[in-house]
């Protein structure tokens, strides 16, 4: 086989979503190492509520990972919801997030849907809206969760999901 017919073969193979089938969900014991109990935000450290931590990985040390702040008592309640690490590019609609800390929080918009706003977590710097659209979808309601990239690439609220992609 040539190196031109690989090469075509190899780029079939990542534009057909193949390449990102290597992600999968985070174990608890990788969330455990990268998930802070206090998550930096802003001028204030607010604590992490693990049990909802959720996250995917690609097997090779990169990980995109959140869990929900509680933000009781803190400047960011009513502002913020989630803390969400992310080591490799993506997109959650049309915002471009690079390798960063991040926070988000969101209000319903009506029944089908909630307006999200991310934010960086270290400056509190707006970056835009997204729109997580209600998911069709019966069984287990998680408050947070991330699932792997593929058919389905959603960052889960509750009933509610965003898509993403990833930029590798």
């Amino acid at each position: 086989m040539s190196i031109f017919t690989r090469l075509i073969l190899l780029s079939a193979l990542v534009s057909s979503g193949i390449a990102t089938a290597a992600w999968r969900q985070a174990s608890e014991s990788e969330l455990k190492t990268l998930i802070p109990p206090r998550a930096p935000v802003e001028k204030e450290r607010i604590e992490t509520e693990f049990r909802t931590a959720s996250g995917i990985t690609n097997g090779k040390g990169k990980f995109i990972a959140g869990v929900v702040l509680i933000t009781a008592g803190y400047a960011a309640e009513g502002k913020y919801s989630n803390f969400l690490i992310v080591q490799t590019a993506m997109k959650i609609g049309s915002i471009a997030l690079p390798p960063g800390e991040y926070v988000f929080g969101w209000r319903r918009k009506d029944d089908d849907a909630l307006e999200v706003k991310l934010y960086d977590a270290h400056s509190g710097q707006f970056l835009g809206n997204a729109e997580a659209k209600r998911l069709s979808r019966t069984g287990r309601i998680e408050s947070f969760r991330v699932s792997p990239p593929g058919e389905k690439s959603f960052i889960e609220i509750g009933r509610f999901g965003m898509s993403y992609s990833l930029g590798e």
